[in-house]
């Protein structure tokens, strides 16, 4: 039986890995702008915001076409309606500015969570004294699932474009090797 490794003794890599990965995701964004590729313009994007000011839609989440029931969907009526389109989702947020220092925020602690998660995992499996490169693969790959492989479900479910989901998992690897290097340097001796 492997002694756990106990959350308190893995603060620092926790921590530590969290403001990297942040600092990482910054220049990423900030200093390569390769996902400035992420978000199309709309065409006629005057008109488009008056139609749905008009719709005085709250902030959510939508999906259109809408209909109630499955069954409803495989109607005549409820084909014609996606053949005719549009399709999609839409997000809307509340009527603002961009409130980036809470987001900002809000990604910082997510940072800290798949941190954390990644901590109690590789510390109720590794032991204390392991080898650098055994604890990188291992924290590696468990935030590597949080961080890149969490992103494909957006092109499978949501429509987002399969080249947006192939940067976002690319931002993932980076943050996992970020995180497993943390680890691997400040794990228990």
């Amino acid at each position: 039986m492997i002694a756990p490794v106990s959350i308190a003794a893995l603060w620092m890599p926790i921590v530590l890995s969290g403001v990297a990965v942040f600092i990482v995701s910054t220049l990423l964004h900030m200093v390569l702008q390769y996902h400035r590729a992420d978000y199309k313009k709309i065409p006629n994007e005057a008109d488009a915001l008056a139609g749905l000011s008009k719709a005085a839609l709250p902030p959510g989440y939508y999906h259109f076409p809408s209909c109630d029931s499955m069954k409803e969907m495989g109607t005549p009526e409820g084909l014609e309606k996606f053949r005719r389109g549009p399709v999609g989702t839409l997000t809307l947020l509340p009527n603002a500015p961009m409130a980036m220092g809470k987001t900002l925020g809000t990604w910082f602690v997510y940072c800290l969570v798949v941190s954390f998660f990644a901590a109690y995992i590789a510390g109720r499996t590794l032991a204390p004294g392991i080898d650098y490169l055994i604890v990188f693969r291992f924290v590696g790959t468990v935030t590597f699932m949080a961080y890149g492989v969490g992103q494909i479900v957006n092109s499978i479910w949501m429509g987002m474009p399969w080249s947006n989901t192939a940067r976002a998992v690319v931002d993932g690897l980076a943050y996992a090797l970020v995180t497993g290097g943390c680890f691997g340097w400040l794990w228990p001796r």
